[in-house]
C-alpha cells in the first residue's frame, strides 16, 4: 500500500505515546540497517541509511526525555522519512521477513516485534556483513552494532525478547518453517534450523 501523500509535522507527533514513539522508531532504524546489508545498495542509500541511524540514535532518547523539544523530534521526524525512503528503495532481508512472520501469523504488534528483534538479526548477519556492521556501529558511536541496537532498546524500556510479547517458544519451529519457506536476500544464508537455533546476543540468547 503506497499512499499518494505522506505529511511530515512535528506539531502532529506532540501528542503521540511514548511507547509508540520507541518502538516506532526503532522499526525505523531497521529499516535502515537492513538497506546497508542489501544486495541491491547504492552510494545514495547508504548515505539516507547512515544518516538515518545516526539522527534516531541521538535524537530518540532525548525526544523521551523530553516530550516538548520540538528541535530533537524534528530530528527524528526526519530520520525516520530518511529510512522509509530506504524502504522504498531497495531488499529488505531476514529482519523484515521474521517480524512479518511473527506479526502475520503470531498476531505479535508490528513495532513491538521490530523492537526485539532487530539486535538478534543483526548478531545473525554480522558475521556475513562485517563492513556494513562497521559503518553502522560508526554512526552510533558505539563499539559493535549489534551490541549497541540492544543496549540502545534495553536503555529506553524497549522490548528484549519475544516472550514479553507473548511469543511461546513451542511457536518456534513453525516460525521458522514459514520464515524460511520463500527465498528473499540476506547477507547470512538462511535455513529453518539457523532460524530456529538460538542466536548469540549481547543478552546472551534469543529469547
Amino acid at each position: 500500500m503506497l499512499p499518494e501523500t505522506v505529511v511530515y509535522d512535528v506539531d502532529l507527533t506532540l501528542s503521540l505515546p511514548a511507547e509508540m514513539t520507541r518502538v516506532s522508531s526503532i522499526n525505523a532504524l531497521a529499516h535502515a540497517v537492513e538497506a546497508l546489508c542489501a544486495p541491491d545498495a547504492n552510494p545514495v542509500v547508504d548515505g539516507m541509511a547512515l544518516q538515518a541511524i545516526s539522527g534516531i540514535v541521538g535524537a530518540l532518547p532525548a525526544v523521551l526525555d523530553r516530550p516538548g523539544d520540538r528541535e530533537a523530534r524534528g530530528t527524528l521526524l526526519q530520520s525516520a522519512w530518511l529510512a522509509g525512503n530506504c524502504l522504498a528503495s531497495v531488499a529488505m532481508g531476514l529482519h523484515h521477513k521474521l517480524c512479518h512472520t511473527l506479526g502475520g501469523s503470531f498476531a505479535l504488534p508490528h513495532a513491538q516485534t521490530h523492537a526485539a528483534m532487530l539486535p538478534h538479526t543483526m548478531a545473525y548477519n554480522a558475521p556475513a556483513a562485517a563492513d556494513a556492521m562497521a559503518r553502522i556501529a560508526e554512526a552510533m558511536g558505539v563499539s559493535d552494532a549489534p551490541t549497541g541496537v540492544f543496549a540502545l532498546v534495553s536503555s529506553l524500556g524497549g522490548p528484549s525478547s519475544l516472550a514479553e510479547l507473548g511469543f511461546a517458544r513451542e511457536s518456534i519451529d513453525q516460525a521458522a518453517e514459514l520464515a524460511a519457506a520463500a527465498g528473499y536476500p540476506n547477507p547470512r544464508e538462511v535455513t529453518c534450523e539457523s532460524i530456529a537455533a538460538t542466536v548469540p546476543t549481547p543478552a546472551g540468547v534469543l529469547s
